[in-house]
């Protein structure tokens, strides 16, 4: 894996093996990244069950000014801290090793965007995003993006959220990208 744009473009970065932790391909997230390029000077990001930290590292290097890295497993967290480190933007960086809930209490900025990227088994973006509503921690300009290969389960789930809409959807082989945001932009 690598930096793919921005100040720290090029740079690789390592993941964890583990069944646990699955990292966004490098063509999944230029895609993203792409997409979302002129959303994010200034921003602040989370990236929740961060993993290896690839994409608020990506978000930082293209220029976000803050990322939240949130992720409960110590070896992860031991990568990702190397990993903000190689890139040099561990200073514009917050690390919270804490189950998610517990991270997102924790948080005190409005939030721009949203990397919710969680194991895939264990069915938590529907979870994750109500306890993000019920913590106010996005407002009607914030989008959260979703990376899943379970596309009918997580489309349901986001649908019965009535705050929310779903205002793009990405297929990158098994790999999708839902994009949200608050209802009435």
């Amino acid at each position: 894996m690598r930096v793919i744009s921005g100040v720290a473009r090029g740079t690789k970065i390592s993941s964890i093996e583990s069944l646990d932790t699955r990292p966004t391909l490098d063509r999944v997230k230029e895609s993203l990244f792409n997409i979302i390029q002129n959303d994010l000077k200034g921003k602040v990001v989370l990236d929740l069950f961060a993993g290896s930290g690839a994409l608020g590292i990506e978000a930082l290097s293209r220029g976000a000014e803050k990322a939240y890295f949130c992720e409960i497993n110590l070896e992860a967290i031991k990568i990702l801290k190397q990993n903000l480190e190689k890139t040099k933007l561990i200073k514009n960086a917050i690390i919270i090793n804490k189950d998610y809930k517990v991270a997102l209490k924790g948080i005190q900025d409005k939030l721009d965007i949203i990397f919710l990227d969680p194991p895939y088994k264990l069915d938590l973006t529907e979870k994750a995003i109500k306890e993000i509503l019920d913590l106010e921690l996005i407002d009607n300009t914030s989008l959260i993006i979703v990376e899943t290969d379970e596309l009918k389960r997580d489309m349901e789930q986001i649908e019965n959220i009535k705050e929310l809409e779903i205002i793009d959807k990405r297929k990158y082989g098994r790999a999708n990208l839902i994009f949200i945001k608050k209802r009435g932009n």
